[in-house]
This record gives C-alpha cells, structure tokens and sequence, in this order.
C-alpha cells in the first residue's frame, strides 16, 4: 500500500462580512470553492506558503494574523493499476489580512477564479469541506485548535 502526506497552508480571509474564495477546479473538471492556499514545498514555512499560495490564487498580498487550527483528513483510494493508497493530507489554518495587490484569477493553476463572497451566501456556494472547516475555526477560536466538524469525539 502506498502511503501519502501531504502539508498545506490556507487562509480565511474575512473583511467587511466578506471571505475570499478561491474557485478549485477538479481533475474531472468540476469546480468548487475553497480557501485559497495550498502545499507546502520542502524546505518552505507554513506562513510563507500560505502568503504565496494566497497571492498565486488570488493576486492578494496576506498577512497571517492567528494559526486558528490544524485539520487532519485521510482518505483510501486506488491508482490507475487498482493499487490501494492511503492518503493524509494535513492543512493548516491561518487567519489572514490583506495587505496588498489587486484581486485577479491564478492561470494554469488548481484554482481559475478568486472572489469576495458574503459571510451568509456560503452555505449556497458549490464548496469543498474545508470552508466550513475555516469558518468554525474562525468562529469557534478553538483552544485546541481543532474545528468540531473533523474531530472524532463529537458524535
């Protein structure tokens, strides 16, 4: 079985009563928001690649303010050759300011659209889970710093 981990940095970035999104595009082409952010490269600092990733998807220049949390997701699957995987992907979560640049849309990247959403318009959004992940997290400030929408203890 191959095993798999993958570290990733992302922002919630609320302004206004707005969060920035970033429009994560699928391998089978679907499209869902998500926070902007994305893998840490080797050798790179969780805050520096969620300042990257966040001015890669969405032109903005961020500022990490507060770590509001870790979240933990793993996932089975199956390679092309019907080998079986076991995938962790551990995504840290920022809470983040805008400091800069001008919103525009990452090319020939994951994502292929940012915008400004309404705090009470993102139960409507097409969006992956870890959205609401940062938002709880935003919201609840955990001491723990873990949203209750991942952890396993809450029934």
């Amino acid at each position: 079985m191959k095993r798999e981990l993958r570290v990733a940095a992302y922002a919630v970035c609320v302004r206004d009563g707005e969060i920035l999104l970033a429009r994560w595009v699928a391998k089978d082409g679907r499209r869902r928001w998500t926070l902007p952010g994305g893998g840490m490269d080797h050798g790179e600092e969780p805050v520096e690649t969620v300042v990257r990733e966040v001015e890669e998807e969405t032109g903005y220049v961020a500022e990490p303010t507060v770590l509001l949390g870790i979240d933990s997701i793993r996932r089975g699957w199956l390679n092309r050759l019907a080998m079986p995987g076991d995938f962790q992907g551990l995504r840290i979560i920022y809470e983040a300011r805008i400091t800069g640049g001008a919103l525009r849309h990452e090319t020939d990247g994951s994502t292929d659209l940012a915008a400004w959403h309404p705090l009470d318009s993102v139960p409507a959004l097409d969006r992956v889970e870890l959205v609401d992940i940062g938002l709880q997290l935003w919201r609840d400030r955990p001491p723990s710093g873990r949203s209750h929408l991942t952890d396993p203890t809450n029934g």
